[in-house]
């Protein structure tokens, strides 16, 4: 499954994923926004990960920010805009 968000500022946030028994898999986050630092773009695959789709857009961002930790600067986008591609993927 595939879903993506243009932000209000421009930037294309991109989610691929599967589903498997009513959960995401083989989650991935892409796009031509601006994570500091990079790596934090692998706790953002762990939080959604397993993530029950039922959640909403709510439920992912939630998880998505408490995954993040202290300094992490997402220019261009949010946890917000990965929760949007992510609910449009699943339709």
């Amino acid at each position: 499954m595939h879903g993506e968000y243009k932000t209000p500022s421009g930037k294309l946030v991109v989610v691929s994923f599967g589903v498997e028994d009513g959960r995401l898999s083989d989650v991935v986050v892409s796009g031509d926004f601006f994570l500091e630092p990079p790596e934090a773009l692998a706790d953002i695959v762990r939080a959604m990960e397993g993530a029950r789709t039922d959640l909403g857009e709510e439920g992912f961002a939630g998880r998505i920010r408490d995954a993040l930790g202290v300094g992490v600067e997402m220019v261009g986008f949010s946890p917000e805009a990965i929760a949007r591609a992510t609910a449009r993927g699943l339709g």
